[in-house]
């Protein structure tokens, strides 16, 4: 019931909704906010094998988030919430960064995701 309703609300609102039906609490979300040429917070700490949803925004232009030994990669469009799921599962740092050239600055736009156990 909680999934159809959840996905009733995504329909209404035009958000994009992700359940993972073999969870029976819900998933952390964290708010990650993309703007030239940093990301907020830019050290994300996780627990190895549990999942998170980060949610992003930006309010000036198209960024991206790319980390790739995390295996995973979106776009994020001002003024719309960009979501992505990631269940981590080494310990360790791994580097996520910005992979749209978002101008003067671009190259510096990068953060640390740091799997503890």
């Amino acid at each position: 019931m909680v999934v159809i309703a959840s996905l009733v609300l995504g329909l209404l609102t035009g958000t994009a909704v992700f359940a993972d039906l073999s969870s029976t609490e819900a998933e952390q979300v964290i708010k990650v906010n993309a703007h030239k040429f940093e990301y907020v917070p830019n050290t994300l700490v996780l627990k190895k094998g549990v999942p998170v949803i980060l949610e992003f925004t930006s309010s000036d232009v198209v960024m991206g988030f790319n980390s790739p030994d995390l295996k995973s990669r979106v776009t994020i469009i001002p003024g719309m919430v960009t979501r992505v799921r990631i269940v981590p599962e080494n310990i360790g740092e791994f580097i996520f960064f910005c992979d749209i050239f978002c101008g003067d600055g671009h190259e510096d736009m990068t953060g640390v995701i740091r799997v503890v156990a």
